[in-house]
């Protein structure tokens, strides 16, 4: 049973990391080492939190795997990623969760964000 657990773990994780690459490249990054932080964090808890753990981390996805369909769709518009959270989860977090929380939203809405990655479609010489 062990080994199927760390299986559908490794597999959330990849697939989490894989659905990171339609976010803008400095989102991209912080949430890649976002997700990676968390999971590393996670590796020795309660089977109970670690229950909980997987299956907010599996609605993650399955909400970014949508928000990702529907940005395909509307190529038009500029794409939206991520929900707000809801007050009785944040209930529910630890203190140490809330500062981790605090953190990542301090980076996200930085108005210089530490990347600065530009595209260019024509190489420069």
């Amino acid at each position: 049973m062990p080994s199927r657990h760390v299986s559908c773990v490794r597999s959330l994780y990849h697939s989490i990391l894989l659905l990171h690459r339609v976010l803008p490249p400095d989102l991209k990054s912080l949430g890649d080492q976002y997700v990676k932080d968390e999971f590393r964090r996670h590796k020795t808890v309660s089977s109970a939190e670690a229950k909980r753990f997987l299956q907010e981390w599996e609605a993650y996805a399955a909400m970014l795997r949508q928000q990702a369909n529907e940005s395909r769709h509307k190529s038009y518009e500029k794409a939206h990623f991520g929900t707000a959270l809801p007050a009785e989860k944040v209930n529910d977090f630890r203190d140490e969760q809330i500062g981790h929380l605090h953190e990542l939203m301090q980076e996200a809405t930085k108005p210089c964000r530490q990347f600065s990655i530009t595209e260019s479609t024509k190489p420069e010489f």
